[in-house]
């Protein structure tokens, strides 16, 4: 007698696509740079990012003019909960808005 085989279903894989559209993307930090609470200098620090350090950008606001290794600029960026980086340190290839608005 031949013993019954079952075989698993086969995993579906996603086409490449699919997984570019997931995936995170992640920047580099420009400069040693301290994180703030809030989009601006006068907001507590939290944190530092050595440069060359990556980080995702969860979404970007207007704050404080800041003027850093990439230029001037309003915008800040959101790096985790009540944790935001001038983006003239966070080197996006852009001037304006690569993520949601906060």
């Amino acid at each position: 007698m031949v013993p019954e085989v079952t075989a698993e279903p086969a995993e579906a894989i996603e086409p490449a696509e699919a997984v570019e559209a997931t995936a995170t993307r992640t920047y580099a930090i420009a400069a040693d740079v301290n994180v703030r609470s809030g989009p601006g200098t006068s907001y507590g620090k939290v944190g530092r990012l050595r440069a060359g350090t990556r980080v995702t950008i969860a979404c970007q606001k207007p704050g404080e003019t800041v003027t850093g290794p990439t230029g001037t600029s309003n915008l800040w960026d959101r790096i985790g909960s009540g944790r935001y980086v001038s983006d003239t340190y966070v080197r996006t290839g852009s001037d304006g808005y690569v993520a949601p608005r906060c």
